[in-house]
């Protein structure tokens, strides 16, 4: 995630912010321009406030919006108003549009789960619009449109939510906002990393696999590096869930849960692409860079001032993101804080990582 700037008094602004914490105006984010913009009110709609100390975001005459979801506290992104493809939005943001379930909201707890799981999402849809990634709206007349649900458990059913993927229905569980249970859940299950971020990222995955690999006539080239994925989904998780993980499986996958299924398998890998590139966005915004004056061949070395949405190279990302994964928790332990990076990647693992990377650049060349 890179950093903004407040154009009328140069105050760096995250992604999430939605007031700038010097001056005061309102901010939102635009996708289409990749901005934060400062904003003043002008009836019915918002202007970009006059740039005065950072670069100017778009002409002020310009019109926009905030997304209805913002009314709710649920989100900081905005839209050209009133004209344009946007206006069949109903309101709402290139993110939020692929809403279709959202919980009772007059609720205050499902309300304040909400809200964290639309932060999740936002940088989920932040990094898929970097990456060029094909978003096919509801309504759109695609076949498989990306539609999400989140969905709280009800109290009289026999099942909880599960959180998943279907046919371009991702489910996120309301439950999975609850920091607490998650984080019970996460060490009932022996798992080294589950966020809601996490959750996104790996639902996605599925999604792009019907999309990019079955859709993009490229199975034949993923079963070569993943496996078969015609194998029995649902006995394979009888087997994970029935007993440890296969030995050894820290030198083929990146994670135990990635040995379930060649679908999991995948999911966890373009889960993991979308946290380094991201990851890395980070640092080079900080203009961070890694060089121990210990480290005398250069092994935890690395500058880091290249865009990771864009490399041509995975060797290049993963050059710089191994020396950042040292540093990362090396920081964390120095707080009290376990790794923030529990994982290794092996080279069965970076060669699938090469698939999905190539696979992202492939889909972008052909947008």
């Amino acid at each position: 995630m890179q950093l903004f700037q407040c154009q009328c008094c140069g105050q760096v602004l995250h992604f999430e912010n939605t007031t700038c914490l010097r001056c005061g105006r309102p901010v939102g984010y635009l996708p289409g321009a990749n901005r934060m913009v400062a904003v003043e009110a002008d009836g019915s709609v918002w202007h970009a406030a006059r740039a005065e100390a950072g670069p100017a975001t778009l002409p002020q005459e310009t019109a926009l919006r905030f997304c209805r979801n913002w009314e709710l506290t649920g989100c900081n992104w905005m839209l050209l108003a009133p004209e344009g493809d946007e206006a069949a939005a109903g309101g709402y943001c290139r993110a939020c549009r692929h809403n279709r379930t959202v919980p009772d909201l007059t609720d205050p707890l499902h309300h304040a789960r909400w809200q964290k799981i639309e932060t999740a999402k936002r940088r989920l849809f932040y990094s898929l619009l970097r990456l060029g990634l094909p978003l096919p709206l509801p309504g759109s007349g695609h076949p498989e449109p990306l539609v999400f649900d989140f969905l709280a458990d009800d109290p009289g059913a026999a099942r909880r939510v599960m959180t998943g993927h279907s046919g371009g229905v991702v489910t996120i569980a309301l439950s999975e906002a609850d920091d607490a249970a998650r984080e019970a859940t996460r060490a009932r299950m022996g798992e080294a990393y589950r966020t809601l971020l996490g959750h996104f990222r790996h639902e996605i995955g599925h999604y792009y696999w019907d999309l990019l690999v079955r859709g993009g006539g490229a199975i034949s080239a993923f079963r070569a590096v993943f496996g078969d994925e015609t194998q029995d989904y649902h006995a394979a998780l009888d087997r994970h869930y029935g007993g440890p993980p296969p030995a050894g499986w820290e030198g083929t996958h990146v994670s135990a849960y990635a040995t379930v299924h060649p679908w999991e398998d995948w999911a966890e890998t373009w889960a993991h692409y979308l946290h380094m590139v991201d990851t890395l966005e980070t640092a080079a915004a900080f203009g961070m860079t890694i060089d121990p004056p210990a480290d005398g061949d250069g092994e935890l070395s690395a500058e880091i001032d290249f865009n990771p949405y864009r490399t041509r190279r995975l060797s290049r990302l993963i050059a710089a993101w191994m020396p950042l994964t040292v540093a990362l928790n090396a920081l964390a332990r120095s707080v009290g804080q376990g790794d923030l990076y529990p994982f290794v990647l092996p080279a069965p693992v970076l060669e699938k990582l090469g698939f999905v990377h190539g696979l992202v650049a492939v889909t972008r060349a052909q947008a």
